[in-house]
């Protein structure tokens, strides 16, 4: 399924050029119009799912397989000293285009970019509860 009013569904199957590094039958990767560093990518699928939890899991595993293999490529072509593979979920989490997608960050010592967030300090007891919570 497509959503022809999504504009990554348009840009994963060709509506619109692109700068792509890489396409297959499910998937088109192309670089981010507007990179935090030299090199940063999307991962698009071709069909439309909103977020990760729309994601059927045979995708979610490709595209995760697709980010390790373009991450490995991408340190060794750029020269990159690390990497960061990022996939927001709802816009309290940073989405803004609601079509599932991957950045591929390349980073660079000195690069000036930052992908970090405040640790908390919960207590034993919350932990202990949330855990209760999550393997239930």
């Amino acid at each position: 399924m497509k959503d022809e009013n999504c504009i990554f569904c348009k840009l994963a199957n060709g509506v619109f050029p692109t700068n792509s590094i890489y396409e297959d039958d499910d998937f088109n990767v192309i670089l981010d119009n507007g990179p935090a560093t030299k090199g940063h990518a999307l991962i698009l699928p071709k069909e439309h799912y909103r977020n990760i939890y729309e994601l059927p899991e045979d995708v979610a595993a490709k595209a995760f397989v697709l980010a390790k293999k373009l991450a490995v490529q991408m340190t060794d072509k750029l020269g990159a000293d690390g990497f960061n593979i990022v996939q927001n979920n709802e816009e309290v989490a940073g989405q803004s285009v609601f079509h599932f997608h991957i950045h591929l960050i390349p980073r660079y010592e000195g690069d000036g970019q930052k992908i970090l967030w405040n640790p908390t300090q919960p207590s034993e007891d919350e932990l202990k509860s949330i855990r209760e919570i999550l393997v239930k």
